[in-house]
C-alpha cells in the first residue's frame, strides 16, 4: 500500500492498522528492523535517539506503539521516503 494512505490510515485509526503495514510505515520514514525478540520488533532510525517497537497480536499493531511511530515523526520531523 501507498506510504502517503497508510500514513492517513494510521493518523485516522491508529487501532485498525494492520502489523505489516505499521512496519511498512515505519521503513518508509527511515526507520530500519534492528533486531526481534519474542513478539517485539524494534526499529532504529540513524536520526533519532529512541527506540521502536511494534508488536505483532494477531495480525494488528499495538494502537499504542501506532501512536508512538506518529509522535517519533512529529517530534523529529521525519518525513517519508523520497520527500524533503
Amino acid at each position: 500500500m501507498n506510504p502517503h494512505k497508510l500514513l492517513q490510515k494510521a493518523l485516522a485509526s491508529p487501532a485498525n492498522l494492520r502489523f505489516e503495514d505499521a512496519c511498512t510505515l515505519a521503513r518508509a520514514f527511515g526507520f530500519h528492523l534492528s533486531r526481534v525478540k519474542g513478539s517485539h520488533h524494534i526499529f532504529v532510525h540513524p536520526s533519532v535517539r529512541e527506540l521502536l517497537n511494534l508488536q505483532d497480536v494477531r495480525g494488528k499493531a499495538k494502537p499504542y506503539q501506532v501512536r508512538q511511530l506518529l509522535q517519533l515523526v512529529e517530534r523529529y520531523n521525519l518525513s517519508l521516503g523520497g520527500e524533503e
